[in-house]
């Protein structure tokens, strides 16, 4: 069973946020695989099953999220190496994608809950979303919706991850990360 989880906040004043980038790939992923719905209060997210694929959005908000990996880890008995975590990163430039096995969670409050919980050796799909230009305003930044110019990439983008994300089933992390890393995305 592989579990794919995208990071985001619940509610619809964050759906175009930067910070919200996750939960799209996701709803991409739910749409493509035609997977249905398994949500359970316990799970503290919403959940799809396709096959031996599990989506889950995690609905605790962006600090807690390792509280809804967990409680879907355990349920279904998943490895953390069957794990995918797809998040916002501003370390990156905007469009920028990289994967990367365990690491370190570089200030995002969702990886260090999931870290907390779960350990670290979770594989990491990282989405550039650009930095603030202050340190002081990493917060705003990224709960804020995208410009006009950086949305008219997203879709295109988006569907360029969630399929680079579908060939890690099949191929190793090395092969997709040499195929489909990128510096930006121009499609």
């Amino acid at each position: 069973m592989l579990l794919i989880v995208g990071l985001g906040n619940p509610g619809t004043q964050y759906e175009n946020t930067r910070h919200n980038i996750g939960f799209k790939v996701i709803d991409k992923l739910v749409s493509d695989f035609g997977a249905k719905e398994v949500s359970k209060a316990s799970f503290y997210g919403q959940l799809f099953k396709s096959n031996d694929i599990l989506l889950l959005k995690p609905m605790t908000y962006m600090n807690l999220s390792g509280k809804s990996l967990l409680a879907v880890k355990q349920f279904y008995k998943i490895e953390l190496d069957n794990i995918i975590v797809v998040h916002d990163d501003i370390d990156l430039p905007f469009s920028a994608l990289r994967f990367k096995q365990g690491g370190g969670h570089g200030g995002h409050n969702g990886l260090r809950s999931i870290d907390s919980l779960l350990g670290k050796e979770y594989m990491r799909v990282r989405m550039g979303v650009d930095k603030p230009e202050h340190k002081g305003q990493v917060a705003d930044y990224v709960l804020h919706d995208f410009s006009v110019e950086e949305s008219k990439k997203l879709s295109a983008w988006i569907t360029y991850t969630a399929n680079a994300i579908k060939l890690l089933q099949e191929k190793t992390v090395e092969e997709v990360k040499s195929k489909y890393s990128l510096k930006s995305f121009e499609g």
